[in-house]
């Protein structure tokens, strides 16, 4: 199971609150399907606006990125400028 921590405040309202919890997906795009679940929402939140870390490496090819097992996930709000 990974481990996923969420960033933003954005995300956390989504998720009640919660920062931290386990999740079972072993793909990127899995974990999106399975946080939009729990928390009705949150996918889309990620894949919009989110950028993922796993094992602190930012995936840039996210959805087929696989997700090892016991990695941690963290979940960061992206950052728009120019």
């Amino acid at each position: 199971m990974a481990r996923v921590f969420v960033s933003g405040s954005v995300a956390r309202h989504l998720t009640g609150g919660e920062t931290e919890f386990e999740v079972k997906a072993d793909t990127v795009g899995r974990l999106v399907r399975e946080l939009d679940r729990r928390f009705p929402g949150l996918g889309n939140q990620v894949e919009e606006s989110m950028a993922v870390a796993i094992d602190g490496v930012i995936c840039q090819d996210t959805l087929m990125e696989p997700i090892p097992p016991n990695s941690e996930i963290h979940l960061i709000p992206k950052i728009a400028g120019g």
